[in-house]
Parts: structure tokens; sequence; C-alpha cells
């Protein structure tokens, strides 16, 4: 079980970085209410949880970071989540995201490809009372027992968009995915018209940990 305390001081650096995101350009109020009500820095270790609620990503080990807050907001809100949609989430990571989507009524399927960080994950989630079905492998490859899925989220760099993940998204669902080289990428959100049709639209750049797979780096 938790063993950290979600304090005053906590609490308003959480606000402060909403009112942050808001500058920034969010302005969808449940992505931003889930923001204000996870503890993000249950997802750091102690000695480093004064960094937080800095919006900026962070090492997580593994050579893997969690995402800055804008980033993380940024995606969902392009996931347009419907309570009860079923998303699968590519790069558990921290968890953090995950919880996010949770916290939005999203049913969430996550996979993550090193099994040290799964597991520590899924003991958080558990932790905080968040449901997701989560297992350890190749996320490039998708889930295919649970799909279709009505949302996809990529939370690491892809050199070309997986056809894989494609195939298991419902007609009329929507992939976010950033794709471009090793340095930086470009966000694409990609709604599904037909099984051969994908609409693509290119938002900012980012920079994203490599997605590592069968169709990925």
């Amino acid at each position: 079980m938790l063993n950290r305390e979600d304090s005053y001081k906590n609490k308003g650096a959480r606000k402060k970085l909403v009112a942050l995101l808001k500058e920034k350009g969010i302005t969808d109020n449940a992505v931003l209410d889930a923001m204000l009500a996870i503890p993000r820095h249950y997802f750091f270790d102690k000695t480093f949880e004064s960094h937080a609620y800095e919006d900026k990503a962070f090492p997580i080990g593994e050579g893997q970071t969690i995402s800055q807050p804008y980033t993380v907001a940024y995606q969902t809100q392009l996931l347009h989540i419907n309570k009860g949609d079923k998303v699968l989430e590519i790069g558990t990571g921290s968890g953090y995201q995950t919880c996010v989507l949770a916290h939005l009524g999203a049913d969430v399927y996550s996979i993550e490809r090193l099994e040290k960080l799964s597991t520590k994950a899924q003991t958080l989630l558990k932790d905080l009372g968040y449901a997701a079905t989560c297992k350890s492998g190749d996320g490039t490859l998708g889930w295919q027992d649970f799909a279709p899925f009505d949302k996809i989220i990529v939370t690491a760099g892809a050199p070309v968009m997986p056809k894989t993940l494609a195939a298991q998204l419902n007609i009329g669902g929507i992939m976010v995915i950033p794709v471009g080289n090793e340095h930086t990428q470009e966000m694409w959100s990609l709604v599904k018209k037909s099984t051969k049709t994908l609409e693509k639209i290119v938002h900012d750049s980012f920079k994203f940990v490599p997605l590592i797979g069968q169709n990925g780096w």
C-alpha cells in the first residue's frame, strides 16, 4: 500500500500546474480535472518528489521517462475520451497516463515493453484505486485479444505509424501517435474512416523516447 501523503502543498502545486496547462492551450476541462485529482508525486521516488509538479519530463529508470504534464494533457485532449471508451495505451511507463485515462472513465488496456516498469505501474494503479488491464510485451503489435479499440494512444516516438495498430482501431476511432525521427516527432491524430482509410491531422512537434518493437525502432 501507498505510504505517501497528498499534502496541501502538493494539492496547491497541482492547481498551479493545471493553471499553467490552461495558459498553454489545454481546454478540455475533464482532462484538467483528472490532472488536478491525480497525485503525480506518487509516481516519483520520494527523493525527487519536488520535481513532480514541474511541467517537464523526468527519468523513471530503465532509460524511460514520465512524460511532461503538458504532453500528457495534449495527447489525452486529442483522444476525445468518452466514458466507457475501450482504449489501448502503448507504453505504460510510470502508469500516470494510464491513471488519467482511467479517471476519465476509459476501459484501459496498457502494454509496457519493460516488465519491471509494468509491474511497478500495476501496483501503483491498484493502490490509487484505478482499474486497467496491463501486460508486458511488444506494444507495436497491439493487443489482438481485446481488439478492436475505440481509441489508441502511443506514448513513444515511432518511425512510422504501425499498421498493426491501425488494424485494431474501430471505424470512427482515433489514434494519437508521435511520428518522426529519433530526435523529434510530430503528433498525429488519425481517425479511422473505413477499413482502408485513415484521416491524418498533424499537430505540434514533441520529443519522446523511441518506440521499440517489431513495428518500431
